[in-house]
């Protein structure tokens, strides 16, 4: 009897609870959810939509409805087909691919730079390697081109090696945007990759050099493997950023190789042609999408492997 009397009584405070957690839940992430959607994804739903649009008198979306615009990303016009928006996409690719690389390269001994340091010294140097990007980017890169332009002193010493001839600079070009990409991302490979090698397991290193394994082979057999879930959280951070990257290619490349953040800012700013414009932010979306995709994949591959292991 006693217990047909407390039924509706914990039911009743099961529901309260339930209550109780969706308005603490609301509470909490509600105002970040609104923030998101009004000023993340609804710009972004009405940004694809005008990649449908047919083109104004002033480049601005008219109806009717077309897919003009998307054969235009695809290198279909009036005058027929032309490579150059795959081109462009290509490129910029590379240009991620390439930010990402050497970010590794030189992530790797800065992060085990850190490691080797005492514990109350390393959130110090983490924190240096942080620091610049607190500064605006259009900033960092100014100071870029005044270290890389003719009048530089490296730019006087690649003279004096032969590299540039008299007149030139390191800036503009390839090298100059690849050197600024490279500074503005470094510290998102860096900051990753450490969260992952604070929590290396060293018995297997220790174990590695019991067995006289050589430097290079104990690296890729008992350290590397560790770091691959930081080392592909990091090449999302830097690669996806880098692909559609307009500062940078536009201040240091000097505009000489055209990429999909500059094109993309030109059919708003420049051309018009809003229409264009959204159809090759769809893209590079898809492209977006698609790595991040990728990286799912892997690491849920990653997160089996480690499993069997266990």
């Amino acid at each position: 009897m006693a217990a047909i009397i407390n039924a509706p009584q914990s039911g009743s405070a099961e529901r309260a609870e339930r209550l109780a957690r969706a308005w603490r839940l609301w509470v909490t992430a509600g105002p970040g959810l609104v923030w998101i959607v009004l000023f993340l994804v609804l710009p972004s739903l009405v940004l694809l939509a005008i990649g449908f649009f047919s083109i104004g008198d002033y480049g601005n979306p008219h109806l009717p409805l077309t897919l003009t615009p998307i054969r235009e990303v695809a290198g279909y016009s009036i005058l027929g087909w032309s490579p150059a928006n795959i081109t462009t996409i290509a490129r910029s690719l590379l240009q991620a691919i390439s930010a990402a690389g050497l970010t590794i390269l030189l992530a790797y001994p800065v992060v085990f730079f850190i490691i080797a340091q005492p514990a109350a010294l390393r959130p110090l140097l983490l924190l240096f390697v942080i620091l610049p990007s607190w500064t605006n980017q259009v900033v960092r890169t100014y100071a870029w081109m005044e270290l890389l332009g003719p009048g530089s002193t490296l730019s006087h010493l690649a003279q004096t090696l032969g590299l540039l001839p008299s007149h030139l600079g390191l800036m503009p070009g390839i090298l100059a945007m690849q050197i600024g990409l490279t500074y503005n991302y470094l510290p998102y490979m860096v900051v990753p990759l450490y969260a992952a090698a604070e929590k290396l397991d060293w018995s297997l290193v220790e174990a590695g050099r019991d067995l006289y394994a050589s430097g290079s082979r104990l690296f890729w057999s008992a350290v590397f493997p560790q770091t691959i879930p930081g080392l592909l959280s990091g090449i999302i951070l830097v690669a996806i950023p880098a692909f559609g990257d307009y500062v940078v290619p536009t201040l240091l490349g000097g505009g000489k190789s055209m990429m999909i953040g500059a094109l993309i800012a030109a059919q708003f700013l420049q051309t018009p042609n809003w229409p264009y414009g959204a159809a090759l932010t769809i893209f590079m979306l898809i492209f977006t999408g698609a790595g991040l995709w990728v990286f799912r994949v892997m690491s849920k591959r990653l997160g089996s492997a480690e499993g069997s292991m266990l």
